[in-house]
């Protein structure tokens, strides 16, 4: 017999894939053209020129090093350069000894929790999350604890998680710019967080690890700054992904970062590298871990997104839709027309307009609108909303 709960897992698929993967058959069906695909966060422009000058040169380098395996950390070579950027950026005091090359942000939170986490410990996540934040807490063998972001301004709310901590919490989850909000947290929010984790170590006698999730964090409009959690918190890991920063979804290749200012570092550090074992993730793909270390610090273009986003906002606002103005990522989260988001998405669908429900995300009334797709589509979806708003409006 098979484990029950990866079969659980298995035989229920992510409903954003699913909704992925209805609109390739859809698109199939009727056209490309016709089909409104806003499901999945799929960076819609190429990678830097940089990325592929660093592929070429690469190429020439003998095949059995370019292609072997790499120490199970990571090359030195790579780690020291991330850890100087970090340094650079931010001033941290980061070494190499730091940083733990993954399989991307996935890969990168799995191993972060197991590593930090016994049986029956508990994670704070804020809600509107990531859905697989659960799959992975749950897998450790803990549980999940959802506290809702502030609605007005989808910021955390400080009391709320104050409220959920317990003598169990062993950490909580922060994603910011958010995945699927679009919100980026505040300095004064994320210090008054620190704050509420510091009161609440002292009072348990206790360590609670905050949990960076940031694979947006260089995709941000109008000059909002990102604030970096390490400089504010000493119990800090960092998830790091460069899927989106540099759109090599694909190619699965990203970074964890455990803070030197956290007291007993390195054992952390030990538990990344143990976890990593466990998990069978260990030496990230040779080749992109060199790509990173030529291109640690080429620049994001978020040129493309800031157009869509600006497209898409006026759009949806000039036909009456309520949304959240986001200030990072590259999704719109707006307001269903009626109680129910599922139904409403179903009804979205009719009008080929995939939208993913925030049931998926942990909370209810809003759909998330990816619009990391081509301005075209953007274009030419507004006559589909617009049907869509006038059978609500009747």
């Amino acid at each position: 017999m098979v484990n029950e709960k990866m079969y659980d897992l298995g035989s229920e698929p992510s409903a954003i894939r699913e909704l992925f993967a209805y609109g390739l058959a859809r698109k199939a069906e009727i056209g490309a053209d016709k089909v409104f695909d806003f499901s999945l966060g799929n960076p819609s422009i190429p990678a830097p020129d940089a990325v592929k000058q660093a592929i070429v040169e690469l190429l020439d380098e003998p095949p059995i090093s370019l292609h072997g395996y790499t120490p199970a950390q990571g090359t030195p070579g790579v780690r020291s350069a991330i850890a100087d950027s970090i340094n650079r950026r931010f001033g941290m005091k980061a070494t190499s000894s730091n940083i733990y090359m993954t399989a991307g942000a996935a890969a990168s939170l799995a191993i972060s929790i197991n590593a930090v986490a016994d049986a029956g410990d508990e994670f704070i996540v804020v809600a509107p999350y990531f859905p697989e934040y659960r799959i992975w807490i749950e897998a450790a063998d803990c549980m999940c604890v959802e506290v809702m972001a502030r609605e007005l301004d989808f910021q955390l709310d400080l009391a709320a998680i104050e409220a959920a901590v317990t003598p169990k919490t062993k950490g909580i989850i922060v994603n910011s710019p958010n995945n699927p909000v679009g919100s980026v947290y505040s300095r004064e929010n994320l210090r008054g967080l620190a704050d509420v984790l510091r009161v609440k170590q002292e009072e348990f006698g206790s360590v609670i690890y905050l949990i960076c999730d940031e694979p947006y964090r260089e995709i941000v409009y109008e000059g909002v700054n990102v604030p970096y959690v390490p400089a504010l918190y000493d119990n800090t890991i960092v998830c790091y992904s460069y899927s989106k920063s540099l759109s090599l979804p694909g190619e699965r290749i990203g970074y964890i970062y455990v803070s030197e200012r956290m007291p007993e570092w390195n054992r952390a550090y030990a538990a990344i590298c143990g976890a990593g074992r466990a998990l069978g993730f260990v030496c990230a793909p040779s080749l992109f871990q060199g790509v990173i270390e030529k291109c640690v610090d080429v620049p994001t273009d978020v040129a493309a997104y800031a157009e869509n986003r600006e497209l898409l906002c006026q759009g949806l606002a000039g036909l009456g839709y309520e949304y959240v103005e986001p200030q990072g990522a590259f999704y719109l989260w707006v307001k269903a027309l009626e109680p129910d988001e599922q139904a409403f998405a179903a009804r979205a669908k009719e009008h080929e307009l995939l939208l993913v429900p925030s049931t998926s995300f942990g909370c209810t009334g809003y759909v998330r609108i990816g619009y990391c797709v081509s301005k075209e589509t953007i274009a030419n979806s507004m006559p589909a909303f617009k049907a869509l708003m006038e059978e609500y409006r009747g």
